[in-house]
């Protein structure tokens, strides 16, 4: 699912930001928008998508072909995922890349549903997030809300609609979530949270407020309001008393990745700048180290040939290497019984994570280190 090719100050997938920090919105509005391998990886992979899917749906003769094979394999994945969802129902009406207009609750708000199935008084919205860095959960989440709301004004009229499913299939993390809610639902979340909100981000007022949602601002690196919550946390008093509290621990874990980000974010943006030209006191630019490498690796492996030595390594391709040269069917059939997943190193994470809890004596005695002799 995607916004308009020009994002408008108010695009659904910045809402979770401009929802919960509204002047954000104006902040950043005259930051440009700089493209990146990603987000043209992700236009590539959902062009492939929607031509996949209107051929299963008969909406067009030609089967599209992707030379990228993990691409092709996961837009097959995303194609098959939504066809199972029409399957099941009853004179279901499909719409693939469908346009809708959110303006009634967000000022000249628009974008575009990957997938939109309405059948038996239900809407279902399938967006395809072809990213692997964050995962995305359905529920609750405000990009979907609204143009669950852009359907539902589209739709609504012509169809009895009471019920809204929400999907995001994410097929690069093996995430598939969906949430399901009453019509009503929504449309008291509109009136009572977005709307509000939205007027808010329009006209530029309210709070800023820094949080999760700062992980995809313009302004992040430079935000004095997300500069101030994280210096606040690298203020923390660790020294009175001697040694902190587990309910001090709890708030400062829930808090540090934030910190570590921002950290992060507040280094990159320097370098930009002092790449530029801005200077930093007591700062300067220097050449990173780096590493050697072969200037012809031909030529490599001819030399050391012409020596009567073998230049180079053998070892079995690693699953990843291996499902591209067979792909993921064939590596099935063929290597499926010698794939193992082993148990995964106990992490903290917090109550929401849908993970189940381990038994930490078990984990305990699993990953505790070896006893040198």
């Amino acid at each position: 699912m995607s916004d308009s090719a020009k994002h408008s100050l108010l695009s659904p997938s910045a809402s979770h930001r401009w929802i919960n920090c509204p002047p954000s919105a104006r902040l950043t509005e005259s930051y440009s928008d700089t493209g990146s391998a990603y987000a043209n990886e992700g236009t590539l992979a959902h062009s492939v998508a929607e031509a996949k899917l209107k051929y299963r749906l008969g909406l067009s003769k030609s089967l599209p072909v992707c030379d990228d094979t993990e691409m092709d394999d996961y837009t097959d994945d995303y194609v098959t995922f939504v066809m199972e969802q029409i399957e099941s129902l009853s004179d279901p009406k499909v719409y693939v890349e469908q346009k809708v207009d959110c303006s009634r609750y967000v000022p000249e708000c628009k974008g575009t549903c990957d997938t939109l199935i309405i059948s038996d008084g239900v809407l279902h919205i399938v967006d395809l997030k072809y990213g692997r860095g964050v995962k995305v959960d359905a529920e609750k989440n405000d990009q979907l809300r609204i143009y669950s709301l852009g359907a539902l004004e589209m739709f609504g009229c012509l169809y009895d609609i009471d019920v809204v499913k929400m999907s995001i299939f994410q097929p690069r993390l093996g995430n598939c979530s969906t949430w399901e809610v009453f019509r009503e639902s929504i449309e008291n979340w509109a009136d009572e949270v977005l709307k509000p909100a939205a007027q808010l981000a329009w006209d530029g007022g309210g709070g800023y407020k820094a949080g999760d949602h700062c992980q995809f601002c313009k302004a992040k690196a430079e935000c004095r309001e997300r500069a101030n919550a994280n210096l606040a946390l690298a203020a923390y008093d660790f020294t009175e008393p001697a040694l902190l509290d587990t309910v001090e621990i709890a708030v400062i874990l829930g808090k540090v990745d934030e910190l570590v980000s921002w950290a992060s974010d507040i280094k990159d943006f320097a370098l930009t700048e002092a790449l530029k030209g801005v200077r930093f006191d007591g700062w300067k630019v220097v050449e990173g180290r780096s590493n050697r490498k072969y200037t012809d690796e031909i030529a490599v492996a001819s030399a050391v040939n012409g020596i009567g030595l073998d230049p180079y390594e053998h070892k079995v391709l690693g699953i990843t290497a291996m499902t591209s040269l067979l792909g993921k069917k064939r590596f099935e059939e063929t290597l499926g019984g010698f794939i193992q997943k082993p148990a995964g190193k106990p992490v903290l994470v917090p109550q929401k994570d849908k993970r189940q809890e381990i038994n930490i004596n078990t984990a305990a005695d699993d990953f505790a280190d070896p006893i040198e002799n």
